[in-house]
């Protein structure tokens, strides 16, 4: 059964555990270390951790480092309900805060569940407290969706999985007629805990850090010569825009109140060159973590780049990464197309099927 913390927040990028623990199985033994230098909402990190492998990750974006840090290392319910209970008390006690300018932040939210994301946002310490981080995360998987369908979401009707931007939600709950529900934030926080933390936490910890890939080895300098086998999908190119698209995610987070394109330096490369060299630094980045016979598993697409030419780039940059390494082919590849999109709801014209493709190596 599916262990509930792996949905903990939906996330526009992801691969499913299905297809890492099909890698583990393949490449890894109980006790070995696993590493994702991309981790996104943390699969990788928690699928390996269930099945007995040490798992640590990296991600620059917010969003992604809080989700997969609260996956791999989840506390005790307890602990969270105490932690909630406070948050409780102390905004009934608090003076009212100032929201954001403009129509956005009226129109998605009511003005008491706004009010206290407010709050929460202000005193969270997500960075730094296994508590605060987890509840972070929680209100994140809250934050905004299809709220007509379920009573566990915060915002006026939206996509789970992206933030659309704020004039065009404005104008679409306009036409609609939409308004947003009045939602206790501190009620669905604890309603998801209880979910969440239902079933058995992994007996081991992952450690996610928020951190650039391209210094991955010195973020985790205790993991030296240890990983066993690396499963990632970094940013496909000229595809997905994380500081625009999980914009809203990034504000509770303490980021801008409006989409900033591209404040993230390896979210987006619209130039083949520039994204190639990108993901040679970025594996680089990861030479002082690998080990005679480690396997890497890349799943990866592009708008704009065939298989060849996917499996071509991938095997170059990881030569040129791991050039004290020789680099051998286990496959051509194998080839998966990607899921319908939910956000083709809120954007008509969203681009049809497109494919990503799975190709692994192995370092002698």
């Amino acid at each position: 059964m599916r262990h509930p913390l792996h949905s903990i927040c939906p996330y526009f990028a992801m691969f499913p555990e299905e297809f890492v623990a099909k890698q583990l199985l393949a490449y890894t033994e109980r006790g070995d270390t696993v590493f994702d230098p991309f981790c996104g909402r943390g699969t990788t990190v928690f699928e390996s951790i269930l099945n007995g492998r040490h798992a640590c990750g990296v991600d620059i974006n917010p969003v992604a480092a809080c989700i997969a840090g609260a996956k791999a290392d989840a506390p005790r319910l307890d602990n969270v309900q105490a932690r909630l209970a406070e948050l409780q008390q102390a905004f009934t006690e608090a003076s009212a805060l100032t929201p954001p300018e403009g129509e956005f932040f009226r129109a998605c939210f009511h003005e008491t569940t706004l009010q206290q994301l407010l709050f929460l946002r202000e005193i969270l310490d997500w960075q730094h407290s296994r508590v605060d981080r987890f509840i972070s995360a929680i209100v994140l998987g809250a934050l905004h969706g299809e709220s007509h369908k379920t009573p566990n979401c915060l915002s006026n009707r939206m996509p789970r999985t992206i933030s659309t931007k704020p004039d065009y939600s404005v104008r679409w709950w306009s036409a609609k007629g939409l308004h947003p529900p009045a939602r206790d934030a501190f009620a669905i926080a604890a309603h998801l805990a209880r979910y969440r933390l239902a079933s058995e936490r992994p007996r081991l910890r992952g450690n996610v850090k928020l951190r650039d890939a391209r210094k991955a080895g010195k973020a985790f300098p205790s993991l030296k010569r240890k990983v066993k086998l690396i499963v990632t999908s970094p940013p496909y190119l000229d595809t997905t825009d994380y500081s625009e698209d999980q914009w809203l995610r990034l504000w509770f987070l303490g980021g801008a109140e409006k989409p900033v394109f591209k404040t993230n330096k390896d979210d987006r490369h619209t130039n083949a060159n520039l994204y190639w060299q990108f993901l040679q630094d970025a594996w680089k980045g990861c030479t002082s973590l690998v080990q005679q016979g480690t396997v890497i598993v890349v799943r990866i697409g592009g708008a704009k780049l065939s298989k060849d030419d996917l499996f071509d780039g991938v095997q170059t940059s990881l030569q040129a990464g791991f050039s004290d390494w020789r680099l051998t082919a286990l496959h051509t590849g194998e080839t998966t197309p990607i899921k319908n999109r939910q956000t083709n709801a809120f954007r008509p014209g969203t681009t049809p099927e497109r494919y990503e493709h799975d190709f692994a190596f192995t370092l002698n």
